[in-house]
C-alpha cells in the first residue's frame, strides 16, 4: 500500500523524477482549464439566457454570498482565488472514482504548496486593502509585544492547513483501502461514496479557512481620532 502518490514514479533520471503527484496535478489543472473554457464559451449578457447559464449564475451568487458572510467585502475580488482553490481540491478528490488515479492531495508536497499559496495571498490582499504600512501595523497591535506571536501565528496556521488536508486525505484513503482489502464485495460503493463526500468537505473547509485568514488580514479599524472627534450627546 502506497502512503503517498509521491512513491509512484513514472520517470526518473538521476535527481529529477516525475511521480504521480506531478502527473495528476497537471492533469487536474488541464481539466479545469479546458472545462472552464467549454462551460463559459456560450455565456450571454442579454436578458434571454439558457437554463445552464442561469444555473451557473445561481451557483456563483451562492458562493459570493458565502464569501460575504465570512466577512469579506466585495466578494467578487476574492471569488477567483477562493473558487480556484475549492475547484482544484474538490476535483482532485472527486477523480478518485477513476481506476488507477491517486489524488495529489494525498501528498504532503501538494498540501504544503496549497498552504503556501494561502500564506502569500493573505498579505497580498491585506496590503492591497490597507496599504503596506497599515498591514504591517497589524502585527504590532495592540502592542509591539505581539509581533513575534503574530508571526508565529502566520506560520503555524500555514502548517496546520497543509497537515490537516494531507492527514485527512491520507487517512481516508488508507481506511478505504484496508476495508476494501478485507471485504471487497461489501464496502466498495459505500466507501467510495464516503471518500467523495470527505473530499468535498475538505475542499470546503480549506477554502473557508483561507477566506477567514484573508478577512482577518484586510480588517480596517477606524482611527481613534475619529472616535474622539465625535460630539458628545447633549441633554
Amino acid at each position: 500500500m502506497r502512503l503517498s502518490p509521491d512513491e509512484l514514479i513514472f520517470w526518473q533520471s538521476g535527481f529529477f523524477k516525475i511521480n504521480a503527484t506531478i502527473v495528476f496535478s497537471w492533469c487536474i489543472m488541464l481539466l479545469l482549464a479546458v472545462g472552464s473554457k467549454i462551460i463559459t464559451r456560450d455565456l450571454s449578457g442579454e436578458l434571454e439566457r439558457s437554463r445552464w447559464q442561469s444555473g451557473l449564475e445561481i451557483v456563483v451568487l451562492g458562493i459570493k454570498k458565502q464569501i460575504a458572510d465570512i466577512g469579506l467585502p466585495q466578494p467578487e475580488r476574492y471569488l477567483g482565488f477562493l473558487g480556484t482553490l475549492f475547484l482544484y481540491i474538490a476535483t482532485a478528490n472527486l477523480c478518485t472514482i477513476i481506476p488507477g488515479y491517486e489524488p495529489p492531495t494525498g501528498s504532503l508536497s501538494t498540501t504544503t504548496a496549497l498552504a503556501l499559496i494561502v500564506l502569500i495571498a493573505v498579505p497580498f490582499f491585506g496590503i492591497e486593502e490597507q496599504g503596506l504600512a497599515g498591514y504591517l501595523r497589524s502585527y504590532i497591535e495592540p502592542t509591539a509585544i505581539m509581533l513575534p506571536f503574530n508571526i508565529i501565528s502566520e506560520l503555524s496556521r500555514t502548517l496546520a492547513l497543509a497537515v490537516r488536508l494531507f492527514g485527512n486525505m491520507m487517512s481516508g484513503a488508507m481506511i478505504i483501502a484496508i476495508l476494501l482489502t478485507i471485504t471487497p464485495f461489501i464496502f466498495p460503493i459505500v466507501m467510495t461514496a464516503l471518500g467523495l463526500l470527505t473530499g468535498m468537505v475538505q475542499a470546503y473547509i480549506f477554502s473557508v479557512l483561507a477566506a477567514v485568514y484573508i478577512a482577518a488580514a484586510i480588517r480596517i479599524q477606524k482611527p481613534r481620532a475619529e472616535n474622539r472627534q465625535k460630539p458628545l450627546p447633549t441633554h
